[in-house]
């Protein structure tokens, strides 16, 4: 943990300031870069500045907005899903809890946890496919289940330290160790690591 904080002293990288933009922008970040979506955000959050303006959204001028995220239509039918969940049962008010979270529309229990922990200072730990890769190949867990990936690492990490340690994994999982080729001689991590190939090196040298 202490080394990733280090590396990555910002956990969340999506450009937020109230909950709802947070849920957006965590909705948007599916199967694309932070980056890209904090390029998309600003003008969208001028656009639609509360959930009701995702509701009443013409999917057309939406699914415009958020283009370059990729995945644009599911994504646009995911925000004025949620927009309509919101203004209906919640009075345009993000909920702050999992169950209530997971209603919405486009919102798993990976974004519900992020927007917990970053948005309300819930604890809660994301497993998204870099977590449950990088959880696997650290020797934290032996499994692929997100929900047992989030029970069993929970157990290891302190609560205040969930959703900063999950966030540090996606984002070294996305620049560092990545699903095709690790970049070991750059991770600060191998050290600690059995999976990687610079200790493995090293150990073999005589």
């Amino acid at each position: 943990m202490a080394a990733l904080r280090a590396k990555y002293p910002a956990a969340c990288a999506l450009t937020h300031s109230n909950p709802l933009e947070l849920l957006v922008a965590t909705i948007l970040s599916a199967q694309t870069t932070d980056a890209r979506v904090n390029q998309v955000t600003p003008a969208l959050f001028v656009r639609m500045p509360t959930a009701c303006d995702y509701a009443q959204a013409d999917p057309a001028e939406l699914e415009a907005l958020i283009h370059s995220t990729g995945f644009f239509r599911a994504k646009a039918r995911s925000l004025i899903g949620m927009g309509t969940v919101l203004c209906h049962e919640f009075q345009g008010q993000v909920p702050h809890t999992m169950s209530e979270l997971t209603r919405l529309p486009g919102v798993g229990r990976k974004t519900a946890n992020v927007v917990l922990g970053v948005g309300f200072g819930i604890p809660g730990f994301p497993v998204d496919t870099h977590v449950a890769r990088l959880s696997n190949r650290l020797g934290l867990v032996k499994t692929r289940d997100p929900v047992k990936i989030e029970t069993e690492v929970c157990r290891m990490v302190p609560a205040g330290e969930w959703t900063d340690f999950s966030l540090r994994l996606i984002t070294h999982g996305r620049l560092v160790c990545t699903a095709r080729r690790p970049r070991c001689e750059l991770c600060g991590l191998a050290t600690w690591c059995p999976s990687s190939t610079v200790a493995a090196t090293r150990s073999a040298k005589p």
